[in-house]
């Protein structure tokens, strides 16, 4: 089934691959799965205001765990704190995928950790050197090509979820970043652009959800250290200057990793180790 959720665009595209051949396809995605659970029901569309709020409606009428939805176009897309998120159509990967976890609220932010692990894999497999910046980016040589939103609700009469979502920027040119980023642009490129070739969105695609499965097996097999370990690993904060901005006056210190929460830890300019728990951390040098 595709489904039949209608969105600001229209409704979900036939699996078929009668499209263009740099367009998303279901079926040219489901070729290369080597997954269980996630993408076990994939919906494709045109166009829609975030794919989060797609899967936000399919999930509160029952969607089954690891339902995927994966849309050309988002007019609404947004980051943490509600940022806009650069979203044109056909160039990038926009995606959301449901999870139904018996786990508490407080572990919620794990599947920060693990989406960004599997997006430094699909990244790392295409040759580029992807690292984290905590706590949802994703960087190759210094600049975002892919961030994360988390979501988790538990609405009553349906059962708890988490929704992952993740927008890579995969073959948009830094021409359009610049338009549309202005002065952030700087901060941001594509996969395309680090490459140096067009990269095949559905291949991507595939290779993101494979991993994603893969790192949801290392956590629901509660090694919660291998997690840890994997994302110090990529870590590309770890060593930096960096200021941090919360709900006071802007701080500065150097960036220590993450604690065994997944928290930041931040050593200041007096000495002492700080935890980052939600705030804003940019990078000085």
């Amino acid at each position: 089934m595709t489904g039949d959720l209608p969105s600001p665009r229209g409704r979900a595209l036939p699996h078929d691959c009668a499209t263009p051949h740099d367009s998303l396809c279901i079926d040219l995605i489901r070729r290369h799965l080597s997954t269980e659970t996630v993408g076990r029901r994939m919906l494709l569309y045109g166009g829609v205001s975030s794919t989060n709020i797609v899967l936000r409606g399919l999930a509160a009428r029952g969607a089954v765990e690891g339902t995927v939805v994966l849309a050309e176009e988002q007019v609404h897309g947004r980051g943490r704190r509600g940022r806009a998120w650069f979203s044109p159509p056909g160039l990038n990967l926009y995606a959301s995928i449901l999870f139904r976890p018996q786990i508490d609220l407080r572990e919620v932010p794990r599947f920060s950790l693990i989406a960004s692990l599997a997006l430094t894999d699909a990244i790392r497999a295409e040759g580029l050197p992807a690292r984290i910046k905590w706590p949802n980016d994703v960087l190759v040589d210094g600049r975002k090509v892919a961030g994360t939103l988390v979501e988790a609700a538990d609405p009553a009469g349906s059962p708890p979820h988490v929704i992952v979502g993740v927008g890579i920027n995969v073959n948009v040119d830094d021409e359009a970043l610049r338009t549309a980023l202005r002065h952030e642009a700087r901060e941001a490129t594509s996969l395309r652009e680090a490459a140096g070739r067009e990269i095949d969105r559905n291949l991507f695609a595939a290779a993101l959800l494979n991993h994603l499965e893969t790192w949801l097996g290392v956590a629901r097999a509660h090694d919660w250290e291998a997690l840890l370990a994997a994302w110090r690993e990529r870590d590309g904060l770890c060593g930096r200057r960096v200021e941090v901005r919360e709900a006071g006056p802007a701080w500065q210190g150097r960036a220590r990793g993450i604690d065994g929460e997944g928290y930041l830890k931040i050593e200041t300019e007096e000495g002492k180790v700080r935890s980052v728990i939600s705030g804003e951390v940019h990078l000085l040098d």
